[in-house]
């Protein structure tokens, strides 16, 4: 509920936010979400769009604190707070989400371009984070999400906000890990997120 009320401020912009979700989602199986990152609202939009899924997301440490609400539930809602800068504290964190969406039938969320694009462009994909999440959730089927222009909602920083914005969340068709080998599926998910960003202008 806080994430929805959260996404009608939106309103407030005179702008708007939603989602075309083009395949079947598995519903007895983990998911895990990639999706490209273009700022605070792609969490907000995921966390209610995608609320059957119950997301749990990948985040970076400095996100858990002095943002409100979002710090909160990044904190106290089975999210992983990850030090981009200590590799050996972030692959014990990946591997817990991972035995815990595998157990659960839930969802991961990771933007493996690992921060936010300040103008839609996307930045280069690192393909460790998804590994991992992979090798402990054998099971899970990997879903790519494309975010279209919530970068313009902080285009000129925290103040003063974009206003009269479209967001669009795209949830692509669904690959189920077991059927390629990873490579092949880091590619394919790479190439479909990609495809559907809207350039900047």
């Amino acid at each position: 509920m806080l994430s929805f009320c959260v996404l009608r401020i939106l309103f407030v912009l005179v702008s708007t936010a939603d989602v075309e979700i083009k395949g079947d989602l598995p519903e007895d199986k983990p998911l895990i979400f990639v999706s490209n990152h273009q700022g605070m609202y792609d969490i907000i939009g995921i966390t209610w769009f995608l609320r059957h899924y119950h997301p749990k997301f990948v985040s970076k440490i400095e996100l858990g604190k002095g943002i409100p609400s979002i710090s909160y539930n990044l904190n106290h809602g089975g999210s992983v707070l990850i030090d981009r800068k200590d590799p050996k504290q972030a692959l014990p964190a990946l591997k817990r989400l991972a035995e815990y969406i595998e157990a659960t039938n839930r969802s991961a969320v990771i933007f493996p371009e690992g921060t936010r694009s300040r103008n839609g462009e996307p930045g280069t994909f690192a393909s460790s984070g998804l590994k991992m999440l992979c090798k402990y959730a054998p099971n899970a089927w990997v879903v790519p999400v494309t975010i279209n222009n919530s970068w313009k909602v902080f285009r000129y920083g925290s103040f003063p906000f974009g206003i009269g914005n479209h967001l669009k969340f795209t949830i692509h068709p669904p690959f189920e890990i077991k059927s390629c080998d990873y490579n092949t599926l880091f590619e394919k998910t790479e190439k479909a997120i990609v495809g559907e960003i809207i350039r900047s202008r």
